[in-house]
This record gives C-alpha cells, sequence and structure tokens, in this order.
C-alpha cells in the first residue's frame, strides 16, 4: 500500500466505528473509497472472518488482497506504512494513555450507545426507521419497515451483549452524563483528547460520539442540554483534513492537565472495575460478570474481545522501560486506573 494508492473499506453512517476510521481517514490526507454495503453483499470481495464495520481490504505480506478488521490495529498499520500526520503520539508512556483512553472509547463507550440506542422508545422508533434505509440501494418502504421490525428486536434481544439491563441502565446513562461533563471542561482549554492534535483516543470517543451525541434522541439531547461543545467538537471532527499537527503537539508527560486525568477517573471509575471483572470471569469460566461501578450493581456475560484488550494494555504497560513506567504511572495516579497494572 502506498500514499497514493486508495484504500476501499466497507461500511455504514450508523456504524460508530466506520465513522471513527473514516476521519482517521481523511485526517491522515489517506486517500479511499467506501462502500455503504455488508461485507456479506460483497460477493465478489474477501469475506472477513467476523462480519464487523468497518471491513478494510488491504495486501498481506504476499500482496493478496484480504478482508481486514478491528479499528485499534489498523490505525496502527497506517501509521507504520505512512509516515506523515500520525495518530498517535511518540512519548510510550503518552502513547500508552493513549491507547487506554482509545479502549474505553472504543469498548465501554459503545455500551452507551448500544443501550440508548435500544433501550429508550423514542431511540428505538429513530434507528429502526432510519438504519434500514442508510444504504445506497434501498429497500421499498415496505420492505424497510418490514426490516425496521426485526432489525430491532434482534438488537434489543442482543442488549445483554454489551451488560445493558434495568440493574445496569442507571450506571451505564450516569457514567455517560458525567463523561460528557468533563469532556465538556477538557476541550474548553484544549482542541483534542490528547493535547493541541489528535490521538487514537480522540477517533474512539469521536466514532461512538456520532452517534450518542448527534443521532440517538436521548443521549444527543442530554449532550446538547449539558454540553453543546462535546456536540460541536464532534462536528470538527469529522473532517480534520485541513488541519496542520505540530510535531510538539500532543501532550508530554510535564503537561497532562487536570481535566485529562477526570477523564481517565471516569475510565477509572467504570471501565477498570468491568475490566477486572471479565478477566476473572473468563479465568473463572463463569457464565456472568458480577462486580459493583460506581456503588451499583453490574452483571453481564462474559466477554472475551475486552478480555483481549485488557492482556494487549498489560502487554504494552510491561513492555514500558523503568523510567517510561514511572512516568505513566504518575501520570494514571488517584485515577482508578492503577488498578489494571497492579
Amino acid at each position: 500500500m502506498t500514499e497514493q494508492a486508495p484504500v476501499t473499506l466497507a461500511g455504514a453512517p450508523p456504524s460508530p466505528y466506520t465513522r471513527k476510521m473514516l476521519s482517521v481517514l481523511r485526517y491522515r490526507r489517506i486517500p479511499y473509497r467506501v462502500l455503504w454495503n455488508s461485507p456479506r453483499e460483497l460477493t465478489d470481495m474477501p469475506q472477513p472472518k467476523v462480519s464487523l464495520l468497518p471491513t478494510f481490504y488491504l495486501p498481506n505480506a504476499a500482496g493478496e488482497v484480504e478482508a481486514v478488521v478491528d479499528s485499534t490495529p489498523l490505525i496502527t498499520r497506517f501509521d507504520a506504512e505512512i509516515a506523515p500526520r500520525q495518530a498517535r503520539p511518540k512519548d510510550p508512556s503518552i502513547r500508552l494513555l493513549d491507547d487506554l483512553l482509545e479502549d474505553y472509547g472504543d469498548e465501554w463507550l459503545t455500551k452507551a450507545m448500544f443501550h440508548y440506542r435500544w433501550h429508550h422508545t423514542a431511540d428505538i422508533k429513530q434507528a429502526g426507521d432510519v438504519l434500514p434505509r442508510a444504504r445506497i440501494h434501498s429497500p421499498s418502504e415496505d420492505q424497510a419497515n418490514e426490516m425496521a421490525k426485526m432489525f430491532s428486536e434482534r438488537q434489543i434481544s442482543r442488549l445483554y451483549v454489551v451488560g445493558s439491563n434495568e440493574t445496569t441502565a442507571p450506571v451505564i446513562e450516569e457514567s455517560y452524563s458525567r463523561l460528557i461533563n468533563v469532556l465538556r471542561d477538557h476541550l474548553v482549554e484544549h482542541p483534542f483528547i490528547m493535547g493541541a492534535r489528535p490521538g487514537a483516543a480522540d477517533f474512539a470517543f469521536f466514532g461512538q460520539l456520532t452517534q450518542l451525541a448527534q443521532f440517538d434522541p436521548t443521549p444527543t439531547s442530554l449532550t446538547l442540554k449539558t454540553a453543546p461543545r462535546v456536540y460541536a467538537w464532534v462536528m470538527l471532527m469529522e473532517d480534520l483534513s485541513g488541519e496542520e499537527p505540530g510535531d510538539d503537539g500532543w501532550f508530554t508527560p510535564g503537561t497532562v492537565p487536570a481535566t485529562l486525568k477526570a477523564v481517565l477517573s471516569e475510565v477509572g471509575r467504570v471501565y477498570v472495575p468491568f475490566l477486572l471483572a471479565n478477566a476473572k470471569a473468563l479465568t473463572d469460566g463463569a457464565e456472568e460478570v458480577t462486580t459493583t461501578i460506581g456503588g451499583a450493581p453490574w452483571t453481564q456475560k462474559p466477554f472475551p474481545y475486552q478480555g483481549k484488550c485488557l492482556m494487549v494494555l498489560r502487554e504494552s504497560y510491561a513492555a514500558l522501560d523503568a523510567n517510561a513506567r514511572t512516568t505513566f504511572d504518575s501520570l494514571i495516579k488517584d485515577t482508578g486506573c492503577e488498578a489494571l497494572f497492579a
């Protein structure tokens, strides 16, 4: 792959990870062409092992095109293959901070996205009305209405996958409310989560917030009421191709502000206890994750991928040299995130 060769991906506008990666491609000025299709519909293209959005079609080591999913390693791959305007910070301790925040965006904020969309009546109706029609070759109205019913029922039945239920609903919604408030305060002083230029964390938050802050009625209303700056930030993150990032744009260990530590404290409050409980359930072979988050009970089915996320974060932490590890420990001190690496 060269900088001049367009990359091809299949995606959908209501997919937060599609939006995340399109924003990355625009910012990185990587030429691309997006197919508004499900990978299963692209019978002339390689099929991914798991059908996820977005699916990229990229050359492997042998030069053969293969279907590639998972936004996190894709960002890393693009950074390795195309040098200018990289998305991941260079300083190792700041890089791990960015990794942790990206993981929270991808794996915890998505719980809020899925919960709001399929828990509240108005959100269910809007998603059911719009999502089946969000395609170039749209079905007829009768077909779309039938698809809306089937799709909504299927998604509602899968709320358990992200841990959304009557017990956990207040935990998810209170966490989202806190997050947009601390993010608002941070964005008053800094244009991006990671400083004066975006990191992978910015794109991860953006992806989920395209739905939470600008599509689904219930969280969008809350965002506009309490954090309009977050709503506006999502609009700006859509296309950062005109930004000219400086090499010194990311925070350094000495410039990480209290406002970012407040965001990290929300990560430590909700995502850390979930990751630890999920890992224990996977190790024990338990059928249910049971823990307390923010003083409230949390139960859900174990999620193997999020067990892998914790493993990768810990491996990255272990790979830091002694000085970088000490620096990183100081950055997350008293945020609750320390427990991940204890």
